[in-house]
């Protein structure tokens, strides 16, 4: 992952209620309004969100507005399915972010951070 989608991923993630979406996003995933006709994971609507978060029946300028952030930094994906716009976690993303954070972590055990973060 680039410095610059590192950067763009954690200021992301550095708000709260795109990180409450990224939360709510990985823990629905399955939940009834995510399961398409066939029985496959199509991902909660944009509207479901809004929903979820912050009890509006319907999407606002609020919610839309960090669901694009998110999409531009990568962490998800924004689909349109006829009248709905579906959400979906970008995994690839989020495992580089992990592997990142993982080397980090590792680097503490060869020596080179200090064991209080």
């Amino acid at each position: 992952m680039e410095f610059e989608m590192k950067v763009a991923a954690f200021r992301a993630l550095g708000d709260p209620t795109r990180l409450g979406i990224i939360d709510l996003l990985a823990t629905q995933c399955d939940s009834e309004g995510a399961i398409g006709e066939d029985g496959s994971v199509v991902g909660l609507s944009a509207g479901e969100v809004c929903c979820q978060l912050t009890g509006a029946d319907k999407i606002t300028s609020t919610i839309s507005h960090h669901l694009h952030e998110l999409e531009s930094a990568g962490l998800v994906e924004l689909t349109k399915q006829g009248r709905r716009t579906v959400c979906r976690l970008n995994g690839q993303a989020l495992g580089e972010i992990s592997g990142y954070l993982g080397g980090l972590a590792a680097a503490t055990g060869r020596g080179c951070l200090g064991g209080a973060i």
